[in-house]
């Protein structure tokens, strides 16, 4: 009964605001965290288990042992925007557990050339100013086994902070909840549905500022945008299983599919939906030496003579595990959210039992 509900509650929303939502914001949250997970082409939201799970699938964190704590960096466009991730969690039992993880996307030291000319119309270069734009999501996860066998639920809220300089600064509040399953015979299933409520941000600007720019550039037309905004929600589903050749070798392959309830360019697409898939894999020797690769992101790419062509993202990556230490490596791009250049990622997961 309780998850027919949250399905009428999920629909309801998508149908309440999916009119006057924006189809594109808050995008930095749909990045991704981990390079183990990147390297699978984000394909891990039915087997994710570990800190990382506060992000990918809060339901995930019932399979915690010990407290563990993750940290990534990764730089995009040239190392001009730079992306960092901090997350930490632990178990409260055998049952729940509790996660919480900060990330920033941003772009520091701009030049601000808005005061660049004085009041007789000189140049003086020291009326330069620097400053950054910066988003930041904080996540507070709690997750929590349910007396069905094999069953776990997780929920996330979520605080929004974006930053443009003195120009412009909103606040956004969100939650997202997700559920794992896993079969006896070892399959496993999951479902994560971000901004379940729509997230909401609140702009404020400074039209000061704004008319300094406007002024900088003559003919500027600089009209103060609307100061709110909306997130649509969205929905992955993903299932996968792990198998073991000889003991020592292991071989987990994934299938997701990530639903966005607006019309773009996935591979499938309609006026109520698109979908695009995600595959991925990861060859383990000893649970000690990893190679990961995964391919999504399929588009129908538009081409000047107005035909259409499919176009996709291979992912690539390795990793290193060894008494609660893990290191991990991927190369790719910013996911499905640009055509930017492929980028080196780099992950670390400690787990506090290394400590004892």
């Amino acid at each position: 009964m309780k998850t027919r509900a949250f399905v009428v509650v999920f629909l309801l929303t998508i149908l309440a605001y999916g009119q006057k939502a924006r189809k594109y914001s808050n995008e930095f949250m749909n990045i991704g965290v981990d390079a183990a997970a990147l390297g699978m082409s984000n394909a891990v939201v039915s087997q994710s288990a570990d800190v990382n799970s506060g992000y990918w699938n809060p339901a995930g964190l019932t399979k915690l042992e010990d407290n563990q704590i993750a940290l990534m960096h990764s730089s995009y466009f040239a190392n001009i925007a730079n992306y960092n991730y901090l997350a930490f969690a632990m178990p409260i039992d055998d049952r729940s557990a509790v996660g919480i993880s900060l990330i920033r996307f941003g772009v520091d030291d701009i030049l601000d050339t808005t005061q660049l000319l004085d009041d007789q119309g000189n140049i003086n270069y020291d009326r330069i100013n620097l400053f950054s734009t910066a988003d930041y999501g904080l996540t507070f996860s709690y997750a929590r086994k349910i007396p069905l066998d094999g069953f776990s639920y997780g929920v996330n809220a979520k605080v929004i902070r974006r930053i443009i300089g003195d120009f412009a600064s909103s606040w956004g509040f969100g939650l997202d909840a997700g559920i794992q399953f896993q079969s006896q015979n070892d399959w496993k299933f999951g479902v994560m549905a971000r901004d379940i409520t729509t997230t909401f941000n609140a702009w404020t600007f400074d039209k000061e500022k704004l008319a300094a720019i406007e002024d900088a550039v003559e003919g500027q037309n600089q009209e103060v945008p609307e100061s709110t905004e909306l997130t649509i929600p969205k929905l992955q589903l993903g299932m996968s299983k792990k198998f073991v050749f000889h003991y020592d070798y292991s071989l987990v392959t994934a299938l997701d599919l990530n639903v966005r309830f607006e019309q773009n360019n996935d591979v499938f697409s309609t006026s109520f939906a698109s979908i695009t898939p995600s595959l991925g894999f990861e060859f383990g020797y000893t649970e000690l030496v990893f190679l990961r690769a995964g391919v999504g992101n399929f588009q129908n790419e538009l081409q000047l003579d107005n035909s259409e062509n499919l176009s996709f993202q291979p992912n690539f990556g390795v990793g290193f595990k060894y008494r609660g230490i893990q290191i991990d490596y991927a190369f790719t791009d910013i996911g499905d959210q640009s055509a930017a250049l492929y980028s080196n990622v780099f992950s670390l997961k400690l787990d506090f039992s290394v400590f004892r």
